[in-house]
């Protein structure tokens, strides 16, 4: 309670100022769907997301102070507290729904319907919210000063600079335009290739990188380290695995199921492993065979991460439960102490169960719905309060998503709900909990930020709501058009952890899986954990193209450079941060393009814009104007960093 009588906010609790406004709702509710549908491309491609609410804050203070001439922190607090709800909720609805398509793909059940999607996005996500409301006062006021949240507060510090929010808002659009137009030329135009591959002669190896501004973003926002750990995964699968599976097993006849992944059951002159390899160089090693190694180094480091987490689990979750008592309900009248009423809270929880299990698009039975319930407000209360002490970043929801996938599958098939029934119902069961464990970590750190700026939790709560609500609408469109565009599986949209997931059940389910290379992957992660270095980020990189690793290497050998140079701190720190605002919006631009790129080939006429046919270039030469325009690229990012004129006073 000291820490609490104590605390004074930046806004006093007596002062009132605009925050639910028409202004911050529309606003925020086009963030959400525009990091939304960017994180959902991102993801679905890169394995990884990136947090969307400092450029979300950043952007809205741009506009609210800047463009309307308004001075209202607390109505910017509230667009980003909105537009942060779409990057949770297509993070934790990536991770697992794309699994649906792949089965339906192959023909094991039917293409889910838009309405199931966002049926299971949105109770998942109003889930997440309200299980978070009756913790806030447990988790972040009587925590306060013993729980950090990092983004919480490096999102209130961003605020608070307001000052600096037009300049900083301009690095953000400049980083979306800039982003959009190379993914217009490199995508739309194909004016250059997409990845540049070096082949050895006598060796299968196989080296090189793609050119995308978005992939290098992540590399920048992630670090050096992780992107070391993902490069380093991309090499010992590109660079070892797959040439030792071509000088062992070149002569071996592909069976039937590797023909039927391939697509050349009309290509009998493709008959051995060398023979395929002649024909699609390591890619086609990769789809075969490598991306099974990489799903168990996915699964396994999922698990170890889990494993390693359960002290902490167990006392985070008996921690928020001692501090809750005497914390539910308060009828406290002052404005930064109001959290949506308790009774409509618990209503609320109890009539989305029951939806879980009503609603017929949802194909999740009673005991689902009773899993859902259990494990969501566990997993919600755990996330919650892991965020507050190591941030999102090293929140294990894919862990937590494994466990109950594994749980889940084994229960319905005990009880008898197997086969497509079965396997729909646990991944919505997976899908539904990944997306809670995800909203109730952004929903903390956003209440935090709210927290040390005086906002009223209640309007929070509301935002939250009403961003998972306007997300949940977009995401089922965007995956529908990313399949059709694409499909799931591929080299554009490879889905790791939908593929991981989707291996799960159908290995619980006792369908045909190579347990050889699962367990080759799981070995591996056993290594690389014995090592001391994070399994994940190693086995995403084993899972994924050596190309887009390298070019996510980039972004981090880049942030390397920043991190060293030898300049003044503040200086540093400036460069470093709008590096990250830069990035930010590169992603949110290439996504967006990507969307527009998706929509055009669905549509069909995304040929229209083809140039490649023009311009026939060399191989030679395309290699190296790819690399002119990856170039281009760096000397962008370095011009809003580095070279970014800078206010000198001190």
């Amino acid at each position: 309670m000291e820490n609490k009588n104590e605390f004074k906010p930046y806004i006093p609790a007596e002062k009132i100022t605009p925050e639910l406004t028409v202004t911050s709702i529309v606003m925020g509710i086009i963030l959400a769907v525009i990091f939304g549908a960017a994180n959902a491309y991102l993801g679905l491609r890169v394995g990884m997301t990136v947090s969307a609410s400092i450029p979300a804050a950043v952007i809205s203070m741009g506009v609210i102070r800047v463009i309307m001439k308004k001075n209202s922190i607390l109505e910017s607090n509230i667009v980003q507290t909105i537009g942060s709800a779409g990057e949770s909720l297509a993070a934790g609805a990536i991770f697992t729904l794309p699994a649906l398509f792949l089965w339906a793909a192959e023909g094991v059940m039917e293409k889910p319907g838009i309405i199931e999607i966002t049926t299971i996005a949105l109770l998942g996500g109003l889930l997440g919210v309200f299980f978070m409301v009756p913790l806030r006062n447990a988790l972040i006021v009587k925590e306060h000063g013993i729980l950090p949240y990092p983004e919480g507060q490096a999102c209130a510090e961003v605020l608070l600079a307001g000052e600096e929010g037009g300049a900083n808002a301009t690095t953000v659009f400049a980083g979306m335009g800039i982003a959009g137009a190379f993914k217009l030329v490199i995508d739309g135009l194909k004016a250059v290739p997409s990845e540049v591959s070096l082949r050895f002669k006598g060796f299968a190896g196989e080296i090189g990188t793609q050119i995308y501004p978005a992939v290098m973003s992540v590399g920048y926002i992630c670090g050096p380290k992780i992107s070391s750990y993902m490069f380093a995964g991309g090499v010992v699968s590109w660079m070892v695995l797959i040439p030792l599976i071509v000088f062992f097993a070149g002569n071996n006849v592909l069976t039937a199921q590797e023909i039927a992944i391939l697509d050349i059951v009309n290509r009998p002159e493709i008959e051995t492993i060398a023979d395929m390899y002649s024909e699609f160089g390591a890619s086609g090693i990769w789809k075969i065979y490598i991306r099974y190694i990489g799903a168990g180094a996915l699964a396994a480091g999922g698990i170890i991460s889990l494993v390693k987490s359960l002290p902490l689990i167990v006392t985070t979750f008996a921690d928020a439960m001692k501090s809750l008592k005497g914390g539910v309900g308060s009828t406290s009248t002052k404005r930064t102490e109001q959290d949506l009423n308790m009774k409509i809270v618990l209503g609320a929880i109890l009539v989305l169960t029951l939806l879980v299990w009503l609603v017929p698009a949802i194909p999740v039975t009673l005991v689902g719905a009773i899993i859902v319930v259990i494990f969501g407000f566990f997993f919600a209360t755990v996330s919650s309060r892991m965020v507050g002490l190591v941030g999102s970043s090293n929140n294990p929801v894919s862990g937590m998503a494994i466990a109950t996938l594994l749980i889940a599958t084994l229960i319905l098939k005990i009880t008898g709900d197997v086969g497509a029934h079965g396997m729909q119902g646990a991944i919505a069961i997976g899908s539904i909990i990944c997306i809670v464990a995800a909203i109730s970590g952004d929903t903390s750190q956003d209440l935090k930020t709210g927290y040390l700026l005086g906002s009223t939790p209640r309007k929070q709560q509301v935002g939250e709501v009403i961003g998972v609500v306007a997300s949940a609408f977009a995401i089922g469109g965007v995956l529908y058009l990313l399949d059709a565009a694409w499909g799931f599986g591929s080299e554009q949209l490879g889905a790791p952890q939908a593929t991981l997931m989707k291996m799960i059940i159908e290995g619980v389910m006792d369908s045909n899986l190579p347990w050889g290379l699962v367990f080759v992957g799981v070995c591996l992660a056993v290594v690389i954990e014995l090592l001391g270095i994070p399994v994940l980020p190693f086995a995403i990189g084993v899972y994924l193209p050596v190309q887009l690793n390298a070019c996510i290497m980039v972004g981090g050998i880049i942030r390397l450079f920043f991190d060293k140079m030898k300049k003044e701190e503040k200086e540093k720190e400036e460069i470093i941060t709008d590096g990250i605002l830069y990035c930010s919006g590169m992603i949110a631009g290439e996504g967006l393009v990507g969307i527009l790129l998706a929509v055009l080939a669905v549509v069909g006429v995304d040929s229209a814009l083809d140039i490649s046919g023009l311009l026939k270039l060399s191989p030679a030469v395309s290699n190296i104007a790819s690399l002119v325009v990856f170039g281009l690229m760096i000397l962008c990012l370095l011009k809003f960093t580095i070279w970014k004129k800078r206010d000198k006073k001190a």
